[in-house]
C-alpha cells in the first residue's frame, strides 16, 4: 500500500424527501442515473473509494468516501454532481485516517 498525503471525506447526498427512492419523478430519475455514472467514474479514477445508497430507516440517502487534497476539492466534487445540479443537497465530513485515541 502506498502512503498518501490526501485526506478522506464522507460525502452525504441528502434527498429532497424520505420517499425519494420510491417516488422519483422522471427528471429526478434521469439526474440519479447521471449521478451514478459520475460517481462510478470517480471510483474508476481512484478519487472515490466507495459510493452507494444507505438504507437508513428514517429515509435512504447516498454516501461516498473520497480521498482528495482538501475540503475544497471534496466540496467541488459535490457541486459538480449531477444530482446536486438537479436540486439535491449534500454535506461533507472529514474523516481521520488513524483511529482517534
Amino acid at each position: 500500500m502506498v502512503a498518501t498525503d490526501k485526506k478522506r471525506f464522507l460525502y452525504k447526498l441528502i434527498p429532497p424527501r424520505p420517499t425519494f427512492v420510491q417516488d422519483m419523478t422522471e427528471a429526478e430519475r434521469k439526474a440519479m442515473k447521471e449521478h451514478a455514472i459520475y460517481w462510478k467514474d470517480l471510483t474508476d479514477k481512484g478519487i472515490a473509494i466507495v459510493f452507494g445508497l444507505v438504507l437508513d430507516p428514517n429515509g435512504p440517502w447516498g454516501v461516498a468516501i473520497v480521498e482528495v487534497e482538501d475540503k475544497l476539492e471534496a466540496h467541488d466534487l459535490g457541486t459538480n454532481d449531477p444530482a446536486i445540479k438537479a436540486g439535491l443537497t449534500f454535506d461533507i465530513y472529514p474523516m481521520p485516517k488513524q483511529p482517534i485515541d
